[in-house]
């Protein structure tokens, strides 16, 4: 957490308010977009590979495809390529 309050902010920022990034940061653990442990340490959360498949098709492609009966294909990226984040738009979900 204070890496992050130093590293996000300004320096003098930092030495007025060593915590001033907290509540935002409490907040996205509460939206699902960070995990923290005990220690404070926090990272984005993972995306699970059954959330990352659905992430790989255009959301127009997949209503579609849904209303269609028809399985949505993948886009051309592959689930192993994807990464374990998400695009911006799958954490403003949350």
């Amino acid at each position: 957490m204070r890496e992050i309050c130093r590293r996000a902010g300004s320096k003098q920022r930092f030495q007025e308010e060593p915590e001033w990034a907290m509540q935002a940061l409490l907040r996205m653990v509460g939206r699902g977009i960070l995990e923290s442990d005990a220690t404070g340490h926090f990272r984005i959360k993972r995306v699970s590979k059954k959330d990352r498949n659905k992430l790989l098709v255009e959301p127009d492609i997949a209503k579609i495809s849904e209303e269609n009966g028809e399985i949505p294909e993948e886009s051309g990226v592959k689930a192993e390529d994807a990464g374990d984040i998400a695009p911006d738009e799958y954490y403003d979900q949350l």
